[in-house]
Formats: structure tokens, C-alpha cells, sequence
């Protein structure tokens, strides 16, 4: 299909910033074999339980996939790390006991929650390879083939209608390397609070000579009631952020946040590199602009902002409100703060809106001035606001398009007993409604994980539209 014709690796190199283009197709067929399927409980008695979910877990009722691959190591052969993984899973499943249980509607409140039953367990699955982790080849690419190293569909030792919240799939490579894939409802983690699961999982995997693992990395908060909307909920900003639709909330358990539309697209990776980064920084600084908060991901969302926006196939762009979305995380911003170990979602949508003129015209200054206030936005009030919002609304984030970063994140820095992943990264799909950045994998010499990939899909035309902008404004 052409959608697989784009899914090619290639390098072309500019004088500032880096584009990967088609030269060969990457193998798509991994030759996986899963060998076996198991069901994993909590490794002491959890209580059995409901658990309350907040308004900002309630729309994020669907999977997210992410890969993690490991070099070969003598030391751990494939075998001995799966036995590993799977006894620290059991493990910390004590600690995330909702893990093991499964997702529900309540019919009195009409609400989703969680039935921490841990006798449903966390799926845990052993496949091999018949590939090497080299001859896979790129793993920044994503690739199609990657789907095969997480199945979490028409698994056979689960009834049709058993959902679970939690797989972990360890398929080893002919040359020792493997990965872990997992699977994990959107609801049981954000980003910041899924690296700390993977610190504690990592953490269980590190036996003394008794046997016994080491304490948690950090102790996770489940107490989602931090989250729960004021009694009465009181709206105080007008959230052009969020679009309210006409369904009770908790009705639809499978809404998307962004519908899709089938149509033709091509998909890019750019990239900037540390000088790239560092060069917008000194763009960004502006005497009229100066409380901007000048980050790399200010400048960087800045960036692709304006490139998106202009590449919209408009006849009267120039005049059109493009609005950019943007998570943040609300840990630290809420009044007393939550804590950093909070183990559900705490991120709330946020942006910053321009005319394409503006974006075009303007000084990037401006620019990432708009997205900076669109961060220093999300205070307290803003963040209770919003999620009042979501107590008397149903609705999703409302905009053109959302930046999903996954850069920052730092999945590869957890330490296992088997040393550091080579690189992890979600299993993508091309939506044009999402942009993601992702890291760089980190030799660990030419200091690689400094600068950032940008993952775009648009449809054709767009694409020319937006490639063309992309290296037009870095040489400006």
C-alpha cells in the first residue's frame, strides 16, 4: 500500500537539521513466535476494591504500546530475563494492585473506575525472533513490524470480553538482544508516572543473595481522589482548549480523543539537532518578550507550530486562528502540589493560538512567548477549572493539532539488573491531528539524545508544504 511505501529508512542530511527519507523498506515480518501465555497476580494478598477515577482519566479509555529493546548481555541470557521480569512483575503488581484488575462501569455514578480484583491478573507473554535486534534495523523508524513485539489483541487464555489493564511481552532476538513490550490502558499511567512504574518494576528485577529484591525506587501514590473535581465544581475560564460534546460522560467507553478520517497520507521524520536547538534559544530572546520561558521544548513546539500551521491547504490561511495543544504536567503547578510519585494521569492539556499571518510574519520571539503564556497559564485555578469542566462537560481537547512528546521522558535512563535499554519508544500511528517527538538513541558518545525527532503525517501535499517551511525558517 502507499502507506507502507513511506514506511522506508533513509538518511538525508542538511546543513542544519537532519530528514529521514525512503532508501530501503525496514523487514516487517519480525518471524515472532509466542511460546507462552500466562496470567501474573499480585506476589502478596491485595484488598479488593474500587477505585475512583478522576475527570482527566475518564477520556483516556484506550492503549498505549511501548517497546523497550536491550542488547545482548552473556550474563542474562533471554531466559533468565524473563523468569527476572515476570517474578518482578508479580512483584510490584502488590504496589499497583489496579494493574491486576480490570476496568468498569459504575452504574450508579456512571462513571469508570477501577476493580482492583487482582485474582484477573496482568497478562505476561514469552516470544522469540527468528531476526537479530541489528538486522531489525532502525529502531527510531517506526516501524509496522514493531506491532508483532506487543500483541494485545485475540490473546487465547482471555475470555472475548476480558480487557486487561496490563500485558508485558519479552520476545527474545537470535542474538540474545530482546525487548519488552507493553501494553497499558491510557487510564493507569501518564508519561512521568509510567517511568517511575518502570523504576520500580526495574527495581524488583535485583535480587541479594537471600533473594530478596531492593526497596522501590519510589513509593507510587494511588490516591486518585487528589484529582476529584470541587464540591461544587466552579468553571472560572472559558477552556477554548476543550470541545463539549452532547454525551454523558463515562457513556462512550471507546471515544477517541482525536477522530480519524481515512484519507492518504505521507509520513516524515525531521530533526534538530543541539546546535539547531541552542540556535532557536538565541532567536527566542527578545527585550519585548521578557518573561518568556525559553526551553528547548518551548522553542522546539514553537517551531513546529509555525511550520504546520503554514502548511495547512488553505486559499485564506493567512487569516485563519490555528490553535497548538500541548500537555503539562500539573504535579508541581497545584496548590499544595501533588506528589511527583502520583501514580495516575496528571497532565492537563494546554495551548497557545495565533492567526497563520502572525505565525508567518511575526518574530519567533513572539512565537514562543505564545507558547511559554500558554504553559504559565496552567496554574492552580486553571488546572481545578479544567477539571471542573470535565465534571459537568463530556468533551476532549479542541484544536489543530496536539504535540505528544515523548522526549523528555527518559525510559532509556532505567537502570535494570541487565543494564539500560538500547532505546525505547511507543509503537505509533499515523494521525495527522498528532505530531510526536521523540528522542534520539543515545550511543553514549557523540551525546546523540540532545536533540529531538519529530514524527509528521500529513497528507501530500501538506507534507511539501511543511518540509519546505521546516528548512526554509532554519536558515533564516
Amino acid at each position: 500500500t502507499k502507506e507502507n511505501t513511506n514506511l522506508y529508512h533513509y538518511i538525508q542530511y542538511f546543513n542544519m537539521g537532519t530528514l529521514y527519507q525512503p532508501l530501503e523498506s525496514p523487514i516487517q515480518d519480525l518471524k515472532v513466535t509466542i511460546h507462552n501465555t500466562s496470567l501474573v497476580f499480585p506476589s502478596q494478598e491485595t484488598p479488593k476494591k474500587p477505585m475512583f477515577l478522576p475527570n482527566i482519566d475518564q477520556v483516556l479509555n484506550f492503549d498505549v504500546q511501548t517497546l523497550h529493546f536491550f542488547n545482548a548481555k552473556p550474563e542474562f541470557p533471554p531466559e533468565i530475563v524473563t523468569e527476572r521480569l515476570r517474578i518482578a512483575l508479580s512483584r510490584v503488581l502488590v504496589h499497583y494492585d489496579f494493574l491486576a484488575g480490570r476496568l468498569r462501569m459504575n452504574q450508579e455514578s456512571k462513571r469508570l473506575e477501577f476493580d482492583c480484583n487482582s485474582d484477573a491478573g496482568a497478562v505476561f507473554m514469552v516470544a522469540s525472533s527468528e531476526l537479530t535486534l541489528n538486522e531489525i534495523g532502525d529502531l527510531v523508524y517506526p516501524n509496522p513490524g514493531f506491532r508483532q513485539l506487543i500483541v494485545h489483541e485475540n490473546i487465547d487464555i482471555l475470555e472475548k470480553d476480558d480487557k486487561p489493564l496490563c500485558i508485558l511481552q519479552v520476545t527474545s532476538f537470535k542474538c540474545g538482544g530482546f525487548v519488552m513490550g507493553f501494553s497499558t490502558n491510557h487510564i493507569t499511567f501518564d508519561g512521568i508516572s509510567f517511568k517511575t512504574f518502570l523504576q520500580n518494576l526495574a527495581s524488583q528485577a535485583f535480587d541479594d543473595d537471600n533473594n530478596n529484591p531492593k526497596p522501590l525506587a519510589i513509593v507510587p501514590c494511588n490516591d486518585r481522589t487528589l484529582l476529584a473535581a470541587r464540591t461544587p465544581p466552579c468553571v472560572t475560564f472559558p477552556h477554548v482548549e476543550l470541545l463539549k460534546l452532547d454525551v454523558p460522560i463515562g457513556e462512550e467507553l471507546n471515544a477517541k480523543v482525536f477522530e480519524t478520517l481515512q484519507e492518504e497520507l505521507d509520513f516524515k521524520i525531521f530533526k534538530l539537532n543541539s546546535s539547531d536547538i541552542n540556535s532557536m534559544k538565541e532567536k527566542a530572546k527578545d527585550e519585548n518578550t521578557p518573561n518568556s520561558k525559553i526551553t528547548s521544548f518551548n522553542v522546539v513546539t514553537s517551531y513546529v507550530w509555525r511550520c504546520k500551521a503554514l502548511s495547512y491547504d488553505d486559499e485564506n490561511n493567512s487569516e485563519r486562528i490555528s490553535i497548538v495543544l500541548f500537555a503539562i504536567d500539573i504535579r508541581p503547578r497545584l496548590n499544595p502540589p501533588l506528589p511527583q510519585s502520583y501514580a495516575g494521569n496528571a497532565v492537563l492539556t494546554s495551548y497557545a493560538s495565533a492567526t497563520c499571518q502572525e505565525l508567518e510574519e511575526g518574530p519567533f520571539s513572539k512565537i514562543v512567548d505564545l507558547v511559554s503564556q500558554g504553559g504559565k497559564r496552567m496554574d492552580d485555578e486553571y488546572a481545578r477549572s479544567a477539571i471542573d469542566w470535565g465534571e459537568i462537560n463530556k468533551g476532549f481537547p479542541n484544536g489543530e493539532f496536539l504535540l505528544s512528546s515523548w522526549w523528555k521522558l527518559g525510559f532509556s535512563q532505567v537502570e535494570y539488573p541487565w543494564g539500560k535499554p538500547k532505546y525505547s519508544c511507543p509503537v505509533v500511528c499515523h494521525r495527522k491531528e498528532i505530531i510526536l517527538l521523540f528522542p534520539n538513541i543515545d550511543d553514549g558518545i557523540n551525546n546523540n539524545n540532545d536533540g529531538v525527532n519529530i514524527f509528521v503525517a500529513l497528507p501530500p501535499k501538506q507534507m511539501k508544504k511543511f518540509e519546505s517551511y521546516f528548512n526554509k525558517f532554519l536558515l533564516d
